[in-house]
């Protein structure tokens, strides 16, 4: 499989918008699903442990969107391969949970290991964070393949090539005179 640089670039800026939508929106869904899990903190706080907001939230929403452009680009890679009969605004969401089910329980590796643990909620068990997860996956995904389709749109359809009937035995319609059906048995 050949990488087409422009179109994975493309992917980058989409997955990097996605990611962008995706931290803006966290306030709102961490009020919705009344959980303070949030993305940009963990990666945050896992870059600047012991660091104050200000230092953690720059570095976590950097990494967040440097994450969000890495998926991105390999999203537009894999797309139009893996989509199948899939329509393109399903693409993104499926692919987003996909991941979202995939690295939960990573959930586990957090609450144990995290520099920042006490700080952050516990990930094992909280069913509020793993929905509210979903839904970050689902946003993005919608996102991510929105952005993607309309940045690398499907290349148009090979043209035909030419039959050897020649022009003055064609019809304007494209199909050949009748007059020219019959074989020539001399």
């Amino acid at each position: 499989m050949r990488i087409d640089r422009r179109r994975s670039l493309r992917g980058a800026l989409a997955g990097a918008g996605a990611a962008t939508v995706w931290a803006a929106q966290q306030p709102l869904d961490k009020r919705v699903f009344g959980c303070r899990y949030d993305d940009v903190e963990l990666l945050g706080r896992a870059a600047l442990p012991g660091a104050g907001a200000r230092a953690w939230y720059p570095a976590g929403l950097g990494l967040h969107v440097l994450n969000g452009a890495l998926f991105g680009a390999v999203y537009a890679g894999v797309a139009p391969v893996v989509g199948g009969p899939l329509p393109p605004v399903a693409r993104g969401p499926l692919v987003g949970l996909t991941e979202h089910l995939a690295l939960w329980p990573l959930g586990r590796v957090t609450d144990r290991f995290h520099p920042a643990r006490a700080q952050l909620p516990t990930l094992t068990g909280n069913r509020r964070a793993f929905w509210q997860a979903a839904w970050r996956h689902a946003l993005f995904g919608f996102v991510l393949g929105e952005l993607e389709r309309r940045l690398n749109p499907p290349a148009p359809p090979e043209e035909p090539p030419p039959t050897s009937i020649g022009a003055e035995h064609a019809a304007s319609n494209g199909h050949g005179q009748i007059e020219h059906a019959a074989l020539d048995r001399t």
